[in-house]
């Protein structure tokens, strides 16, 4: 049965142990370490073909002053490298699995053959490995890379498995955009955790958390608390992802100053857009330019009020908070020497191509199951279509290089990201209106509201596969992992 907002509240909000808060008590006041920047791997070029060695690996961090918590990580203990490639590159990058479960990897926003999508299909067992071979067909894009293990990607995503994926192309360079990787050119992974008492990760530790998704009060960028960030031009670019499970962002500048967003998901848009608010949901990436001319230090922020923190026993837990992500220090930085171009980038007007008819119409559904969870609560049933996944079930098929009409509506009492693999779409309408000004470049992940219908323009891309699937689904990883996902092919 479906599950209506008062119903949702009441079933989240009388599950034992609610008003339990997070259990660790770090203080704020600990000095703030400087942001580490992730290592560039460029990989090497063997045999016409950049070639990347990614280990997937246990590890230990010490996130607090005296607190060892475990970990995952690829090539070290959390996170992993920042991958990079340009526009045209043969690809082949090979996982070697270490954990002692299995796991896969997932090239999120990459256009390629589905074998190569790393989606639970391509699962990789115990001290197994795994090839992924493709060529990188788009644009300049900051993507990424996570566990995609097949109702699994929650628990090993929490423990660290992602990683930035970033593409270049000689368009993006004569954009001016500063471009120094680590210099001004910053990236920053966003996540939200939990730590118990003894400051290990502390993942789902009760039913309404697999209800709205796991949400933390405790903020990591690129893997630390509380950082900062020495600026060192004052015209400096932030890659930002929200790695987080389900938290929804909203992010501004403490002092209210205005930023510049220059890219989505896929790349670049047409023109820059003025913000002083950017919401964020999971999966969801934006480049943004930040002037720091006035040599102020400033705080990057997350204002309450939006994605689902605010919903029944998070709200209880304080979970809809304000919260800090970034400090930035900009006393000391030089004067930028290029200036970003205010040429517009040109993408192809893909409205040309457009049939008008909805090819395939997607409902996010949420409701109760009947069964009894240990808590003797009513289970959590996550569907799309009224379907729960089942990974031996194709939903639909595709023809190859088309331009389709896709409309996802949200009959639930929450928002979602949705995300479709192996594309870059645009979004049409959100319920017939534009869509907002900063998502209309590419994209492979966007917001549904509650009550909401959004059209997306999908090109189907250029690879056919008549048995291994790709992916759509809600980017709250608790809910992909729950059942809120489908699959399709594309034929020939």
């Amino acid at each position: 049965m479906k599950i209506n907002r008062r119903k949702f509240l009441v079933a989240t909000a009388i599950t034992p142990a609610m008003v339990l808060m997070s259990k660790h008590a770090f203080s704020d006041s600990q000095h703030r370490q400087e942001l580490p920047i992730p290592e560039l791997y460029e990989g090497e070029y063997q045999r016409g073909k950049k070639k990347f060695r990614l280990n997937v690996e246990h590890g230990e961090k010490e996130f607090f002053t005296g607190y060892k918590t475990s970990t995952l990580g690829y090539n070290g203990n959390y996170l992993g490298p920042t991958l990079k490639m340009k526009k045209g590159d043969q690809v082949a990058i090979e996982v070697n699995n270490h954990l002692s479960e299995d796991t896969t990897v997932h090239w999120h926003g990459m256009v390629l053959p589905s074998k190569m999508d790393g989606g639970p299909h391509q699962n990789i067992t115990h001290q197994d490995k795994w090839i992924s071979e493709f060529k990188v067909i788009q644009p300049a894009a900051t993507l990424f890379y996570h566990s995609h293990a097949h109702g699994q990607t929650g628990q090993q995503v929490y423990r660290g498995l992602a990683g930035l994926l970033l593409i270049d192309d000689e368009e993006s360079m004569q954009t001016n955009l500063p471009n120094e990787y680590g210099v001004d050119d910053i990236p920053i992974v966003i996540q939200d955790r939990e730590f118990d008492q003894d400051g290990q990760f502390n993942y789902l530790g009760f039913m309404p958390e697999r209800m709205i998704g796991k949400h933390g009060k405790t903020l990591l960028v690129n893997g630390a608390y509380l950082p900062v960030l020495t600026a060192k031009r004052t015209m400096t670019r932030l890659r930002l992802v929200n790695a987080s499970n389900a938290r929804f962002y909203n992010l501004g500048f403490d002092d209210g100053r205005i930023f510049q967003v220059v890219a989505s998901d896929g790349g670049l848009l047409e023109q820059p857009k003025s913000l002083k608010r950017l919401e964020m949901g999971p999966g969801e990436r934006y480049e943004i330019l930040v002037d720091l001319s006035d040599r102020k230090t400033v705080m990057l922020k997350s204002y309450r009020g939006v994605g689902n923190a605010g919903h029944g026993p998070m709200r209880m837990m304080g979970m809809d908070i304000d919260m800090d992500v970034l400090l930035i220090n900009a006393e000391s930085v030089e004067k930028s020497i290029i200036k970003p171009t205010k040429e517009s980038i040109s993408l192809p007007d893909w409205m040309l191509m457009k049939n008008t008819s909805v090819a395939h119409q997607l409902e996010l559904q949420m409701g109760m199951s009947g069964m009894m969870n240990r808590m003797g609560m009513p289970g959590v049933m996550m569907r799309i279509n009224d379907e729960s996944f089942d990974i031996n079930h194709i939903n639909f098929s595709v023809k190859k290089d088309q331009y389709e009409v896709w409309e996802i509506s949200n009959s639930s009492p929450m928002a979602h990201p949705f995300h479709i693999h192996n594309t870059q779409f645009k979004v049409l309408s959100r319920n017939g209106k534009s869509a907002k000004p900063f998502e209309q470049g590419f994209k492979d992940t966007v917001i549904i509201n509650q009550n909401e219908k959004v059209q997306v323009l999908v090109p189907t891309g250029p690879y056919s596969d008549s048995k291994n699937p790709y992916m759509y689904h809600c980017h709250i990883l608790e809910h992909e992992d729950g059942g809120m996902m489908g699959q399709f092919l594309v034929t020939s």
